[in-house]
């Protein structure tokens, strides 16, 4: 008699898993090499046409967009179709006939796809991955490398560690005659993910974690990293990902997402991008929860006003350093980027004089000339945005630019690093997320230190990351303390940017998202539904207790 299950025959251990170690890339070096080879191929290639990806079907709908290579804006990278409502009611009928026998394949063989995936991206396709980031997302060889290669292999390894963890941890107690069980079923229906274009490794993150629980995607990617995601996506078919688990929908947000979330089968949304679209989807599927099947579990990660607050018993070098790097690293374009810092006044001469010597050595440019350390925002739109913020600091009278303050969109969108100091904690430049190399810098008093802590806590709704500066550990207490609720991820000097899976889980609260924690088991949680199963082995004779007795 068939029961539609695979039969396990043994209980697997995943191998022993660790981070992927980072690569140089040394002048002359072979990685270099073989990454320098990988851009001149994609920019050969170009423009590349990128299908909707539905149940196995590749699609060319005729309905083009394109994507832009940011460093120079006339060259086209892509050429993707965008998928409609009638593909989505497809994609959604796709999914829910492949969760059938998806859901009941064993963990060992949904994590092995995940461990292949990881393999292959360390190895074929690392090169061509980081190059589809770095032309398409304007991203320098190391931010390629810590996200597009190491990061994203990371999720697919430690999310099938955890996986597994979460799978073995079962009832503690089992009365006589009894053995109690836990299943960690999948949401019944499918998970809407939407990525952004920031990171690579989240592109990969956001579709494959429910995935790896059992679920199925519909994956709608954004239009500035359409490439790289469609390499992932090139990715998880070759280690074996089965038709119509993930499905690829790129096209106009507004159509595909009323489509979705009138779906009686809509499971979840696992988001990270805006704020003020991720509160709207919030509201609509608020507005529709009665359509539902389930009420929809809701993952998001948003934005972030993230701070660097110095002491003044700081060292000032690795201060400086820090936010140099957690301020202008990607542009910027880090939910976790440093956008505001406070220094107390007497360190303020010394940490000025440091920061602009340091800020003089950045470089700005092209993605492709590997000693910049800064490229291109991703789009017109950005730039337009960060072009208002810096002229609007230009005119303030509270405000001064005392570095930067320069842009340039002929070529690509080139925004040189901006550094304002500001007399007023509550400016606009201190209180609104950016998105864009401008850092606002307060000075305070030194001796009211306990009092900027309030003032970095009430300025910003957003509590994504945040750093301190200091050597004297009651200040650190002090400040740990006090900012408790202000970042979802914390630092002691250290800059508010860059979590490592397996290391510093990710997410944070208030308007920064519902800090469930991407790079931890607590996110794979979210996807799956907890039944609890008593089996019985004896039999009673009667129904009655013994205190029924007379």
């Amino acid at each position: 008699m068939s029961t539609g299950h695979i039969a396990n025959l043994g209980y697997f251990k995943i191998p022993e898993i660790n981070n992927e170690p980072l690569r140089n890339y040394e002048p002359h070096s072979n990685d270099r090499i073989k990454l320098q080879e990988a851009l001149k191929d994609l920019i050969k290639k170009a423009p590349i046409e990128i299908p909707v990806f539905v149940n196995g079907e590749e699609i060319f709908t005729g309905k083009i967009q394109e994507q832009r290579n940011p460093s120079q804006h006339a060259i086209t990278l892509a050429k993707y179709h965008e998928a409609d409502s009638a593909l989505i009611q497809k994609a959604i009928k796709g999914a829910l006939a492949a969760k059938v026998q998806w859901e009941a394949m064993s963990f060992n063989d949904r994590a092995a796809i995940f461990l292949k995936a990881a393999d292959l991206t360390a190895g074929k396709y690392r090169y061509k991955l980081m190059a589809a980031t770095m032309l398409g997302q304007g991203k320098n060889i190391w931010q390629a490398e810590i996200d597009a290669a190491a990061e994203l292999i990371d999720f697919w390894r430690f999310n099938t560690k955890y996986a597994q963890d979460i799978y073995q941890q079962q009832t503690p107690k089992n009365s006589p005659g009894v053995w109690n069980r836990v299943e960690y079923r999948p949401l019944e229906g499918f998970v809407y993910a939407v990525t952004p274009f920031n990171f690579t490794a989240i592109g990969g993150n956001l579709p494959s974690a429910p995935a790896l629980m059992g679920n199925v995607i519909l994956w709608k990617p954004s239009p500035g990293a359409i490439l790289s995601n469609w390499i992932i996506l090139e990715i998880l078919r070759e280690a074996g990902l089965p038709d119509g688990v993930l499905q690829f929908v790129p096209g106009p947000a507004i159509e595909i997402t009323e489509e979705i979330l009138k779906s009686r089968d809509f499971a979840s949304l696992h988001f990270t991008g805006s704020t003020q679209v991720f509160k709207k989807l919030f509201k609509d599927i608020g507005n529709n929860i009665d359509i539902y099947k389930s009420y929809p579990r809701i993952v998001g990660e948003t934005g972030g006003k993230n701070f660097h607050v110095i002491h003044k018993s700081a060292n000032l070098q690795n201060a400086v350093n820090q936010t140099i790097r957690g301020a202008f690293e990607y542009q910027g374009q880090k939910c976790s980027a440093c956008s505001r810092a406070y220094v107390p006044d007497s360190l303020w001469e010394g940490f000025r004089e440091k920061l602009l010597i340091e800020h003089s050595k950045i470089k700005v440019g092209p993605v492709e000339e590997f000693t910049n350390f800064m490229g291109p925002v991703i789009h017109k739109a950005s730039f337009n945005k960060i072009k208002s913020y810096i002229d609007w600091a230009s005119s303030d009278p509270d405000s001064e630019i005392i570095a930067g303050g320069h842009y340039d969109d002929s070529t690509g969108y080139f925004v040189q690093p901006t550094i304002i100091v500001t007399k007023d904690p509550k400016s606009k430049t201190m209180t609104e997320e950016i998105f864009g190399p401008a850092l606002t810098v307060y000075v305070y008093k030194a001796d009211e230190y306990e009092q900027i802590l309030d003032v970095v806590n009430e300025t910003s709704n957003y509590a994504l990351t945040g750093s301190i500066f200091a050597q004297d550990r009651a200040a650190i207490v002090t400040g740990e303390n006090k900012l408790r609720n202000a970042s979802g991820n914390f630092y002691i000097n250290d800059k508010s940017t860059g979590a490592i899976v397996g290391q510093q889980p990710f997410g944070g609260s208030r308007a920064s998202g519902t800090n469930d924690k991407a790079g931890s088991a607590n996110l794979l949680y979210r996807f799956v539904s907890i039944r609890s199963i008593k089996e019985n082995f004896i039999n009673i004779e009667g129904f009655d207790y013994p205190s029924n007795v007379s």
